[in-house]
Order: C-alpha cells, then structure tokens, then sequence
C-alpha cells in the first residue's frame, strides 16, 4: 500500500485527490494550515474523512513539513498562496509561502529520500501566450506577485532533481474549475452571481480574457497517472485540453445551464493592473499524452459544458444548505 502525502489536501484540488486515492487503496495523510477549530475543510463531510491521517502545520516551518514528510512514498505538493489579486497587496506572503515553503519541502523530501515527488504549478507562469497551444519550452513570464513566486519556486523544484538528484514531477495545471472551489475564482463568482441575482446583473473584470478550463476530475486523474508513472525525471507537464474559451462564452453556457438572461457590468476593482493582465491561456498536452499517458475527458464545447453542468448543479446545492452559507468568502 503505498503512503501519499499531499500538502494543502483539504483545499479543492487537494480534497479531491485525497478521496481518489483513498478510493484506489492509498493509505493518505494529510497536511494542512492549523486552525484552532481543526477544520477539515473541504473533507469536513467527507465519507472517506476516518480513513485520512490529518496533520495540522504550518508550511513554513521545517520541522513540521519535515517530520510529516517522514516514511512516505509519494509526496505531492499543493499547498500554496493562489489567489492572484492578494498578491499585488501583500507580495511577502506568497515568497513566505510559495518559495520557501516549497523549499521546506523540498529539502523535507531530499533528507528523507522521497522517492517521487510532485510539485504543482500554474499555467500563470507563461504569462500571456506570445503562441498558442503553450507548450512546456514557452518562456515564463512574471506578470504577478503570484506567478512570480510560481516561477521560483518551479526554478527551485529543478535545481533540487538537478543539483540532489531528487525524483520529481512538475505539473502545471491550466485553470482549474469544479465542485468545492472557492468562491474567488472566476467560474464560481459567475455562478454565486447569476444565482444571487435580482435583476440579471452581474459584475466582472475582463471578459474578452481566453483561458483553458480543466475539470477537476480531470486533474486528479492525471496526479494518479504521475503516481503511477515509475521513473521521475524532472519533467514540467502541462495538463488542460487545447480549448479556447473566453469568460464571456463562460457567462453564456452557466447562463444558458440555470434558465437566466444576464448583463455584465464591467468592475475596475475586479481588473487586473494593465501589464498584469494575461489575455490569453490554452495548453498544449501532448507532453502529458507522451509521458503519463494522460487525455482529459471534459475536453471541447460539450466536455466544457457537462463540467460547468455538474459544477452548477454542486454550487446550488451547496448555496441550499443553511449551515454551509456561514463559510461563503
């Protein structure tokens, strides 16, 4: 049975993967941020919360991620600062805790001789496409706080396989979307929008903006490829499906999906400063196909529109349920 340790497992990325791999028999521990309430988070209601080991830390500090680090057999690293606007307010943060808790891991994982590690990324690193489909060769570009510390800590994820010859995997998601994430990320805010509104209107930054949206589901089993997958050789692999879409056609599909006419109201506080503004996402996924053999299934207009189909039907439910209302941000 093989020990999994995910970072951050309680998030939305995280808490998916943690019941996927309970699910295929893994035997999971989990590390999280402490909270004096020892919230699971998003495992809170959980079926599979009595088969996961919590840990309760601080990524920050060393001794805590090195001791859980101990006897483990995979260890995937998802815990981070990711919320984008955040991070033009309080840069130092996301160096706190993108860079050196990542560092904190890394060394974790060389002391106790991890033998496959994997890091996530974020498509955010490249910036805005100067071509598209991205593939994993296209230059990176800082154009946020939060992509910068993404750059650095990928950069120093390398130079550990490089300088210590440690195994490990980078995968560099594009943008993820699915039932549990936060409010804060575009595909939820137009869904809490459309359903909370009275009058059809709702407010958003820059709708013209295309991105390549992946399914949650989706991302999780290409984690369960990297598990999988024998031999770790510093590799960087993009995951998302080579679709365009852009955040006004967003609008349409949840629109069409919850029966609702609506008008976007362009809000200056929901853009970004002009020369952080990437314009353009979408990933190129043969690396993934080739090394983890690896294909999403909510690919194209209809893979697109069964996941915010399913996303919606999750966030109505959720919005219903009286005692969950209280922890909407």
């Amino acid at each position: 049975m093989k020990k999994i340790l995910i970072t951050g497992g309680t998030g939305f990325i995280g808490s998916h993967l943690a019941e996927k791999c309970v699910e295929i028999g893994y035997k999971v521990t989990i590390f999280d941020r402490y909270n004096p309430n020892y919230s699971l988070g998003n495992l809170e209601n959980s079926k599979y919360k009595n088969k996961i080991n919590f840990v309760f830390g601080d990524i920050r500090d060393f001794d805590s991620v090195n001791q859980v680090v101990k006897k483990k057999d995979v260890v995937i690293h998802l815990a981070a600062l990711i919320g984008i606007p955040y991070s033009y307010v309080s840069p130092s943060a996301y160096i706190k805790t993108n860079i050196e808790g990542t560092y904190n891991l890394l060394e974790s994982c060389k002391n106790n001789k991890i033998l496959k590690t994997i890091i996530t990324s974020t498509s955010e690193v490249y910036g805005s496409a100067k071509y598209t489909p991205i593939d994993e060769k296209h230059p990176l570009k800082p154009q946020s706080p939060y992509s910068a510390s993404k750059i650095s800590a990928d950069n120093l994820s390398l130079s550990y396989y490089y300088s210590f010859g440690l195994p490990l995997t980078i995968l560099r998601p594009f943008n993820n979307y699915g039932p549990r994430q936060s409010l804060r990320a575009v595909i939820p805010t137009i869904i809490n929008q459309i359903i909370h509104s009275k009058n059809g209107i709702i407010e958003l930054g820059n709708i013209n903006s295309i991105r390549d949206f992946l399914f949650v589901e989706d991302t999780c089993s290409a984690y369960i490829k990297c598990i999988r997958k024998s031999k770790f050789r510093g590799e960087i692999i993009n995951l998302g499906t080579g679709s365009q879409v852009t955040i006004k056609d967003v609008v349409k599909i949840i629109s069409k999906i919850l029966n609702k006419k609506i008008v976007v109201i362009k809000s200056s506080k929901r853009l970004r400063p002009k020369n952080s503004e990437v314009d353009k996402l979408c990933a190129s996924i043969k690396k993934a196909n080739s090394k983890i053999n690896w294909k999403p299934k909510y690919y194209g207009k209809k893979g697109f529109e069964r996941g915010l189909t399913t996303t919606v039907d999750w966030y109505l439910k959720f919005f219903q349920n009286k005692f969950t209302k209280k922890y909407i941000i």
